[in-house]
């Protein structure tokens, strides 16, 4: 169990907002599970007093908590009692929630679902159907949906009485147009909703949510660069979604962690000619390429920039180079640029891969302040580019959770309106 979990956390309460209410936020994975709560304010979401993770939760892993409330981070390992490891952690959730005696009650759960596809633009409020329609989807998103599903399921049994809404990646980029989501494959494929639909969607509405707070400039032409793990780019004009880099599936676009991004289509044919199997093709396209695949050592853009192997510096030159390259074509659909704007894991944390990339794109009137940029480790919307360019540059921490925990209340005080 959590010992000594009252003592070491509820200090930390002490001084926090008394709201009436909070959101649980949850992001369910393969192998994780990730959580926040937000209290509420009458109809604003307001920052969350606790966030955490449980990893280690794939068949023979060794699960481990880490969580941040206030000031105080606590890492521990996991009871495993249960056979499932997925139900251990709901259960020491609901513990570790319990004894948060200082937080408003829970009247909601939001949950990050990977794809919508043009059933679901919307967030929903889940039920029986709702969750078989996405379950038909789940060979469009293989290594997200079903892990997304599965927790939706979960936490419908963990906690009964409490509306679980559900928020898409992908509704934030229905307004893109239709020439930009069309496949050029025979009608007979196309009418079955074979396109492009596009993902990171919740990263981006947080990204340009915050930016349109700070700057003007953004309510005009954005480029938004959710580069980690999973990277791709949006391109965003007046707030709403134009053009984006995945396509059909999460692979698509750029060079991703382990994921290959945009391939020619032959590449696979040719494979398939020399004996791979379905399965292994996928294991190949989603978990064996990208930056571990080119460097042959990690998918983790820290331990790439500490290695002096030249497969290490290839890997980071071909993601640099491919954020760069698809910049061009958002640009392009935007017909101009105002604004950039990085965020995830690597866009947050690499001052050399900002650098790099605003060094390229310098022809756009790009004038990035080298000590603003090394120097960045922001807690909100950070600009980063000196007064005379042309151009802004933004460094947004972004937080998908927080805005799964809005979209939630929105659904919610809409129906009891």
């Amino acid at each position: 169990m959590l010992i000594g979990l009252q003592a070491n956390i509820l200090s930390a309460f002490d001084s926090c907002i008394q709201t009436s209410m909070a959101i649980l936020s949850i992001n369910a994975g393969s192998s994780s599970l990730k959580f926040s709560i937000y209290p509420y304010n009458h109809r604003e979401v307001l920052n969350s007093v606790l966030k955490g993770e449980f990893q280690g939760l794939e068949p023979g892993g060794s699960p481990t908590l880490q969580y941040t409330s206030k000031d105080q981070s606590t890492h521990c390992l996991l009871n495993t009692a249960d056979d499932d490891p997925f139900t251990s952690a709901l259960s020491q959730l609901k513990e570790l929630i319990s004894a948060l005696t200082h937080t408003p009650p829970i009247k909601a759960l939001s949950h990050r679902i990977v794809h919508g596809a043009s059933i679901y633009q919307k967030s929903v409020i889940a039920n029986d159907e709702v969750l078989k329609d996405l379950a038909r989807l789940n060979a469009l998103a293989p290594l997200h949906q079903p892990h997304n599903l599965k927790g939706v399921q979960v936490f419908m049994k963990a906690f009964p009485h409490l509306p679980q809404v559900l928020c898409f990646d992908t509704a934030y980029h229905s307004s893109i147009p239709s020439v930009e989501t069309a496949l050029a494959l025979p009608p007979s494929l196309t009418e079955k909703n074979i396109k492009k639909y596009g993902f990171h969607g919740l990263s981006y509405q947080f990204i340009i949510g915050s930016l349109q707070a700070c700057s003007s400039r953004a309510h005009e032409r954005v480029l938004m660069a959710h580069l980690g793990n999973g990277a791709s780019l949006c391109a965003a004009v007046n707030g709403k979604s134009m053009a984006t880099t995945m396509g059909f599936s999460t692979l698509d676009g750029l060079m991703m962690g382990t994921r290959v991004g945009a391939l020619d289509p032959g590449v696979m044919l040719y494979l398939l000619r020399e004996g791979f199997t379905p399965h292994q093709l996928e294991t190949l396209l989603y978990s064996e390429s990208g930056l571990l695949g080119v460097s042959t050592v990690s998918a983790d853009m820290r331990t790439l920039r500490s290695n002096p192997s030249t497969l290490s510096k290839k890997a980071i030159d071909l993601f640099t180079h491919r954020v760069v390259r698809e910049s061009g074509a958002m640009i392009a659909c935007m017909k101009g640029l105002d604004v950039v704007a990085f965020s995830g894991g690597i866009g947050e944390h690499d001052h050399l891969l900002r650098e790099s990339v605003c060094s390229e794109l310098a022809w756009l009137g790009i004038e990035l302040d080298s000590l603003k940029n090394q120097n960045a480790s922001p807690e909100k919307a950070l600009l980063i580019s000196k007064n005379s360019s042309s151009i802004e540059v933004w460094v947004v921490p972004t937080d998908e959770g927080k805005i799964a925990a809005k979209l939630a209340l929105e659904v919610v005080t809409t129906n009891q309106d």
